[in-house]
């Protein structure tokens, strides 16, 4: 997986996620990246330093503030992660082992969510076995 900073043609920044490099490319060549604030599809990448971290170094998180309607992005997040979880088994750290049993018909086809690490979402990747990331929200008070 690779994260690019994107920017559409009205200077909104967001950053996106791809396979690899080439699958930006197949998408850009193609106009289907959309911006989501405005829906612009002139999108294009912006200049974005190197993520880079030192041993010991905590990693660094994407973060927003401000955005005028964050309360109601917030509650749509929330009510995904719900309705993603609700009627799905918890798999704990088997995320990666279950998600690749369920792909190749060696268990149950159901819905699964739970935690991997990077190397366990990346080869998950590599062998196509289709998952996404839960969204993170924050507690409701915020």
């Amino acid at each position: 997986m690779i994260q690019y900073s994107l920017i559409c043609e009205t200077n909104h920044k967001f950053d996106a996620w791809f396979r690899n490099a080439e699958a930006y490319e197949d998408q850009a060549k193609k106009g289907i990246l959309t911006c989501p604030v405005c829906n612009s599809t002139k999108v294009e990448k912006a200049l974005m330093a190197p993520a880079l971290s030192r041993s010991g170094e905590s990693e660094k998180v994407s973060l927003s503030a401000g955005h005028p309607d964050r309360v109601k992005m917030l509650e749509a997040m929330r009510a995904l992660r719900n309705k993603l979880t609700a009627d799905a088994d918890y798999v704990g750290d088997k995320f990666a082992e279950e998600a690749r049993k369920i792909h190749y018909n060696e268990a149950e086809a159901r819905g699964i969510y739970g935690e991997a690490s990077r190397d366990e979402v990346a080869s998950l990747i590599e062998d196509g076995i289709d998952f996404m990331p839960l969204p993170h929200v924050p507690d409701e008070h915020n």
